[in-house]
């Protein structure tokens, strides 16, 4: 399992945070924490002890992420909106050099100029699913990024084939 983890790692580019847990924090689950009383004492019981209050929750409760960047989406741009724009430039800087590191070679780069919004339209390589596939692994780890998506900026989007019924 650790040879598959580092394989994973080294794909990605991905790095783990580590933390430390504080032993007076108090873990609830996320269905109690619903309850108003019980969430502000559990927060005062955290408070008396100097803990912090976590909230948990098991697989039936969490829902599925969605995936809306299709693979087949990807014909070489890439758009994200920042939760901080002042973080901009070292988000870009990042990508650049992941990206650079992956051997992806940027054909251009673009931040608006209110910096919430970032562009980048990389050169298709032989394998475009393989490379969105990195892509969106890379990006959707970045926790700066709120969301993203594949898009050309430019280019009116691929319009969809008509199915038989």
């Amino acid at each position: 399992m650790n040879a598959l983890k580092k394989l994973y790692k080294e794909f990605f580019g991905l790095s783990e945070q580590t933390t430390k847990q504080n032993p007076n924090d108090i873990e609830i689950a996320a269905s109690v924490a619903k309850d108003k009383n019980a969430l502000t004492a559990a927060q005062v019981a955290a408070k008396k002890a100097g803990g912090n209050v976590r909230i948990t929750a098991n697989e039936s409760e969490i829902d599925e992420a969605q995936l809306v960047n299709h693979i087949a989406d990807y014909r070489g741009g890439v758009e994200y909106v920042l939760r901080d724009p002042s973080m901009a430039q070292n988000v870009a800087n990042d990508i650049r050099d992941w990206s650079e590191r992956k051997g992806f070679t940027i054909v251009k780069q673009n931040i608006s100029k209110s910096g919430k919004v970032g562009y980048f339209y990389f050169r298709l390589g032989e394998d475009p699913g393989r490379e969105s596939q990195k892509i969106q692994g890379y990006i959707a780890q970045v926790p700066e990024i709120k969301h993203f998506r594949f898009n050309v900026r430019g280019q009116r989007p691929q319009p969809e084939a008509p199915q038989a019924i």
